[in-house]
C-alpha cells in the first residue's frame, strides 16, 4: 500500500486534496476499471462456454458471472484498511464490513452454484426425467441453499462480534419453546422432506386417501403443503404432515386396471348358465385389450334370491382412466350380447307371492 500512496502523493500535492481522500478516490476509480475489465472477461468466458460441447462450463459461467464482478470491490475495501491505521474505530468498522461482504459474496456464489447444477440436471437436453428424480433434485438443491445461507448468517454474526456459541446455547433453550410454538410447521417441513426421500407420489400423480377426503392430481410439493387439483378442478392444499398419518393410494403407478363385475341371469335360464360362462371366458381370452398374463376368472358362484350370478374378474392392459372405461363398456356389451345369443335374459329383482285359498264364509 505504501507504493500506492507514493503514486497518488503527487496528485494530492498538486490538487491540495488530502492524501487519504485522494487514495480513496483513486481506489474507487480503480474499482470501476476493475469491475469493467472483470465483466468483459466473464462475458468472453460465457461466449466461449457457448461454443463448447459440454454444458458444465455454462454452469461455471452462470455461477461466477455476478459474484466475480463484485469481488473487486471487496478486495479494494480490504486494501483500503491500511489507509486508516491510525483511526482504529474506522479501521475496525471497515474490517467488519469487508468480512461481512466477503461472507455474503461466497454465500451468493454457492447459492448460484447450487441453482446452476439444479438447472443443468433438470434441463430438457438431458431428455425426459422421472418426476420422482426431478422432485429429489429440487429438494436437495433447495436444502443446500438453505444450509448455505444459515451458515452464512452465523458467520456474519460472528464477524460482527455476536457470540455464536452463546446464540447456539440460547437456541438450545429457546429452541424448545420455538419447537412447541412451531411444531406444526416443523412437522410439515419434515413431512415434505420424507415425501422427497420416500417418493410415495410425485408431481402429476393421481393420489387418494381412503382415510381422508383427499383425491386428485398432485400439482406441487412444497416444503409446507402439497397442492392437489381435485377432479372438479378445485385446488386442495394438504399439510405435508398429514401424509405421515394416513394411508395413501397412488393409482398412477398401477400396472393394470381391474374389471370386477357380477352378472345375474334368470332362474329360467339355469340350463344355459354353463354355456354363457364358457362363451364369456372365450371372449375375454381373445379380447385384445385384456391382459392375458394377469388373473382371468369367469365363474358361476352364487344363487341369489332372484338370479343365478356369475362374476368376471380380469385386468386391462391400460391404466388410463378414460381408456379403461371404454374397454369396460365394450366388455359388458359383449357379455350382454352373449347372454342374448344364448336365449337368456338378465335377471331383475322379483318376488313370488303365493295366495292361500280363501275359506268359504258361512251363511
Amino acid at each position: 500500500m505504501d507504493f500506492f500512496l507514493s503514486l497518488v502523493s503527487p496528485i494530492s500535492e498538486a490538487t491540495g486534496i488530502p492524501i487519504t481522500v485522494t487514495a480513496l478516490l483513486s481506489l474507487f476509480l480503480l474499482g470501476l476499471t476493475g469491475h469493467f475489465i472483470i465483466r468483459r472477461s466473464v462475458q468472453r468466458l460465457g461466449v466461449f462456454a457457448d461454443t463448447t460441447d459440454t454444458r458444465w462450463d455454462d454452469v461455471v459461467y452462470y455461477s461466477i458471472s455476478p459474484p466475480a464482478e463484485w469481488a473487486m470491490w471487496v478486495c479494494l475495501i480490504f486494501g483500503s484498511l491500511t489507509l486508516f491505521e491510525e483511526a482504529e474505530s474506522i479501521r475496525a468498522s471497515l474490517l467488519q464490513v469487508a468480512d461481512t461482504l466477503l461472507i455474503l459474496l461466497v454465500g451468493w456464489l454457492l447459492h448460484r452454484v447450487s441453482t446452476g447444477i439444479e438447472k443443468e440436471l433438470l434441463s430438457e437436453h438431458r431428455g425426459p426425467r422421472d418426476s420422482d428424480d426431478r422432485a429429489t433434485i429440487s429438494a436437495v438443491a433447495r436444502l443446500a441453499r438453505i444450509t448455505v445461507w444459515v451458515l452464512s448468517a452465523l458467520m456474519v454474526l460472528q464477524s460482527l462480534g455476536v457470540s455464536v456459541s452463546g446464540l447456539l446455547a440460547f437456541g438450545g433453550i429457546g429452541g424448545i419453546a420455538v419447537g412447541f410454538a412451531a411444531k406444526d410447521m416443523l412437522a410439515n417441513f419434515l413431512g415434505g422432506l420424507s415425501i422427497y426421500l420416500d417418493r410415495p407420489f410425485a408431481v402429476g400423480d393421481w393420489i387418494r386417501s381412503p382415510d381422508r377426503s383427499i383425491e386428485g392430481t398432485v400439482e406441487d410439493i412444497g416444503l409446507r403443503v402439497t397442492r392437489i387439483r381435485t377432479f372438479d378442478q378445485r385446488p386442495l392444499y394438504v399439510p405435508n404432515s398429514t401424509f405421515s398419518s394416513v394411508s395413501l393410494e397412488n393409482p398412477s403407478r398401477m400396472t393394470n386396471r381391474r374389471i370386477y363385475e357380477t352378472i345375474g341371469v334368470r332362474y329360467e335360464d339355469v340350463g344355459r348358465v354353463a354355456k354363457i360362462v364358457s362363451d364369456v371366458q372365450i371372449m375375454l381370452r381373445e379380447h385384445e385389450d385384456i391382459a392375458q398374463d394377469r388373473t382371468l376368472i369367469v365363474n358361476f358362484n352364487h344363487m341369489g334370491p332372484s338370479s343365478l350370478d356369475f362374476f368376471v374378474y380380469v385386468f386391462t392392459k391400460t391404466t388410463n382412466w378414460v381408456e379403461y372405461h371404454a374397454i369396460k363398456e365394450n366388455v359388458l356389451l359383449r357379455i350382454l350380447d352373449i347372454v342374448e345369443r344364448n336365449g337368456a335374459e338378465i335377471a331383475f329383482p322379483t318376488h313370488t307371492i303365493h295366495h292361500a285359498p280363501s275359506e268359504p264364509t258361512e251363511q
